[in-house]
């Protein structure tokens, strides 16, 4: 549909609007009819037939635009998430049940038992459990809850309309039907964000290599603060309270004595530290230094790249209410990253330690009923859990246990509870539809100052030129206000939270001096500035560090500029790491390194060898953490390669002396030699000669898109991309996950905004928008919003 088109069919969605007077339940039938009516069903639509979605007021306009975004018109918001509802499910029917039954852990009950021990360790995470308790707590009043009555009323009336015939294709694989939608499956959704977004076995891991190497070898490689700092607020626009200042006496304290848990001995965890790590990019830029003097935002978040995509594009539009454009996910209600007509906005994840783990002791270490706290003995909370197979047959049955501080699990021989903000019951969810409805940055802050979990940084610009970012999310208080890097004693109430931070005191900047803002997953704030503890072990800050150096070098950014950021192949993790290496070495390898222009671009012919060299680096460095074998896998832990950058300033650090050659202390410079020697062997054995075309990092590193049941026929398994580790478009192991939404903002006197996903609307495989965008956005390509009035 072209843009003369969607003018018009939009048109004809006002004067229809505006000719019927409010009534009880009418029917979508004839308007939303796709050979007559104004939803104009493009030819890469599953065919549709006229449906009734209860629950409206009033008519309902929606308009398939030419990239097969819905534009939905409605005269009141509830009727707006009843028709969104309608249309995700009917792109996005699948995916909508899969990841529902993935949080509730319910999976088993549509692919059968190779689903069990999934389904087993999301429930005892208990995620179900909290959404069920957040929507009791709401209430019925909650608009929230309200929201989420009216999108169910949606979905469903969709799945009422499908016959055998008409069914996804998965579901006449699997041989099943959709369940029904019920409303607390979109709180679900935020759940099982904090699931991907929040989890964190630092004080596990910690706890595992200090019982290796001791505790000061386990800060020191997992520390609270980034050896390299590039923070989010600018450390000449902070305006932390002096008496809040490192300086100034800020606390650093370790946690209170009596409430560790002394000498646990719980088993290794798994590894969850990645060396070269993932996150989100967003960045804003004032009018002044902006080309056209408007407010420029750009965001991609980077999630696990699926076919179809964790985002669906739609524009919703309640006169005098809301008129808001953007990515929703497929169960919520409204826009989560996007824009309106005064105010753009994108969050990156802000890496707030939120969950921590209790030692507790219990009666009956085999089938537990009390735990101790405080010399007396409380009853555990049981939850019977039930795992049924595809036909009702009984698979498995778990208890899963609650102490007051949440759910109890199974370590070795003894239990651990969790506190996790995640698993709170305090609603946050209403928070997001408010801030579809923002007039300007500081109704935007206000709205999400009550997004509790999962902790993001927000960042905002508006039409007025304002620029801000500001974390959110609930931050613990412990005891003593130290970290939360310990395993906790859980048989004493001193070990308990104390509260919350207080959202004046979060992280946050306003029309910064500098004229731009950006995150990036980095370590919010200088710790030599404010030393108030929000998490630890923080993601390398390339990606800032990229971002910053290239915003600081434009003084006139363009739409263009930032959009070609966001596939920016420059790397400020081999600025740092290359010179180290040429200096250090001599021979072929080096001669071939120092031909590299450090910019991971699909043809280039060198940067393979710098990865293998970093991974050789890492192996031979953390060799005290080695379990036997090669690989991460083989690893207990892998510290961050900020921490290495760091260690480039030691040349004699005990860390580079290999263990397995006790007659001989190595340096540095052997372990950089020796690294990118070995790098140069592995390459000519793998790779062939370095002429040859078998060296090209677009041959050898590439994204993938997997489809929900990874199913290789509806998958992409390798597209070639500009990027690599720590850069802006990111690229690391088998290439899973990656910038999933890119998005640039203008905010000018009319808002415009260009999008892509990798992927497309539909989520049938055999439709053309299944994944009709994937070659633009490889290439790094947006396309223009239609954002109708």
């Amino acid at each position: 549909m072209t843009r003369a088109a969607i003018a018009g069919a939009v048109l004809v969605a006002a004067l229809y609007l505006a000719a019927r007077p409010l009534g009880p339940l009418p029917p979508l039938g004839p308007f939303l009819d796709p050979a007559h009516g104004v939803w104009t069903a493009a030819a890469h639509a599953a065919a549709s037939r006229p449906g009734v979605v209860r629950g409206l007021r009033a008519p309902v306009g929606i308009v398939y635009d030419d990239r097969g975004v819905p534009h939905i018109f409605a005269r009141s918001a509830a009727d707006a998430y009843r028709a969104l509802g309608y249309v995700v499910a009917r792109d996005r029917l699948f995916q909508l049940e899969l990841q529902t039954r993935a949080t509730a852990g319910r999976l088993t009950e549509l692919v059968g038992p190779a689903a069990l021990e999934a389904d087993r360790e999301q429930r005892a995470y208990a995620l179900a459990w909290a959404a069920e308790r957040t929507v009791a707590r709401a209430g019925a009043r909650s608009r929230a809850v309200q929201a989420a009555e009216a999108y169910a009323d949606g979905v469903n009336a969709w799945i009422a309309t499908l016959r055998a015939a008409g069914l996804p294709l998965e579901y006449r694989l699997l041989d099943a039907r959709p369940m029904r939608w019920e409303p607390v499956h979109t709180f679900y959704v935020l759940k099982r964000m904090g699931w991907t977004l929040a989890r964190s076995d630092l004080e596990l891991t910690r706890a595992a290599v200090a019982r290796r190497l001791g505790p000061a070898a386990a800060e020191r490689l997992f520390p609270v603060n980034s050896p390299i700092q590039e923070p989010i607020v600018p450390v000449e626009d902070d305006t932390t309270p002096d008496h809040q200042r490192a300086r100034g006496g800020g606390r650093r304290r370790g946690a209170h004595p009596a409430s560790l848990a002394a000498g646990w001995s719980g088993p290794m965890p798994p590894e969850r530290i990645d060396p070269v790590e993932l996150g989100s990019n967003n960045w804003a830029v004032a009018p002044e230094r902006t080309a056209r003097g408007h407010a420029l935002l750009a965001g991609d978040p980077h999630l696990e790249l699926t076919l179809p995509s964790v985002w669906y594009e739609v524009h919703l539009v309640v006169p005098g209410e809301l008129d808001v454009y953007g990515a929703t996910i497929p169960g919520l209600p409204g826009v989560v990253i996007g824009f309106n007509r005064e105010v753009a906005w994108s969050f990156t994840n802000a890496e707030t330690d939120a969950l921590d783990y209790y030692v507790e002791t219990v009666d009956d270490p085999e089938r537990p009923g009390r735990y101790l706290l405080d010399g007396s003995w409380r009853p555990l909370r049981r939850r019977i859990e039930e795992y049924r197979g595809r036909r009702g047959e009984l698979l498995a049955t778990d208890t899963v246990y609650f102490t007051h501080r949440g759910p109890m699990r199974r370590h070795g021989s003894g239990w651990l509870s969790i506190r996790w903000t995640v698993l709170d019951s305090i609603p946050s969810e209403e928070a997001l539809l408010e801030a579809n409805r923002a007039g300007g940055v500081d109704e935007w802050l206000e709205a999400t100052a009550r997004l509790h979990a999962p902790a993001q940084n927000g960042l905002v610009a508006d039409r007025e030129g304002n620029i801000a970012i500001r974390s959110t999310g609930l931050v613990p208080i412990r005891p003593d206000s130290g970290p939360g890097l310990v395993v906790w004693d859980g048989s004493t109430g001193a070990s308990d939270w104390i509260g919350y931070l207080p959202v004046e005191r979060y992280p946050r900047s306003r029309n910064p001096a500098q004229g731009y803002l950006a995150s990036a997953n980095q370590q919010p704030v200088d710790p030599r500035v404010d030393a108030t503890y929000l998490g630890a072990d923080w993601p390398s800050p390339w990606r800032a560090l990229r971002i910053n150096a290239l915003l600081r070098a434009d003084s006139a950014v363009t739409v263009a500029a930032m959009r070609r950021y966001q596939t920016d192949p420059g790397s400020a993790r081999a600025d740092r790491f290359v010179p180290a290496f040429l200096a250090a070495s001599t021979g072929e390898a080096a001669r071939l390194l120092a031909q590299w222009d450090r910019r991971y671009t699909p043809a280039d012919r060198r940067a393979i060898l710098f990865e293998l060299a970093m991974e050789e680096l890492a192996r031979r460095t953390w060799d005290e953490l080695d379990l036997g074998g090669r690989g991460r896998a083989a690893r207990l832990a892998t510290p961050r390669d900020a921490l290495l950058a760091a260690l480039l300033d030691e040349p004699a650090s005990e860390w580079w002396d290999v263990r397995a050659t006790p007659s001989r202390r190595e340096t540095r410079d052997d372990i950089l030699r020796a690294s990118l020697e070995a790098a140069y062997r592995t390459a000519r054995a793998r790779y062939g000669p370095p002429g040859s075309g078998r060296w090209a990092w677009g041959r050898i590193r590439t994204q993938r898109l997997t489809h929900l049941l990874r199913l290789p026929e509806f998958s992409i398994p390798s597209i070639p991309i500009p990027g690599g580790p720590g850069t802006l478009n990111p690229l690391v192991g088998a290439g899973g996950h990656g910038a999933s939404w890119r998005m640039v903002v203008e905010l000018g006197p009319e808002v415009r905004g260009w999008t892509i996903y990798p992927g497309g609307q539909s989520g049938n495989p055999a439709s053309p928008r299944y994944a009709d965008r994937v070659e633009r956005w490889a290439r790094g390509e947006l396309e223009p919003a239609l954002f109708p009035r």
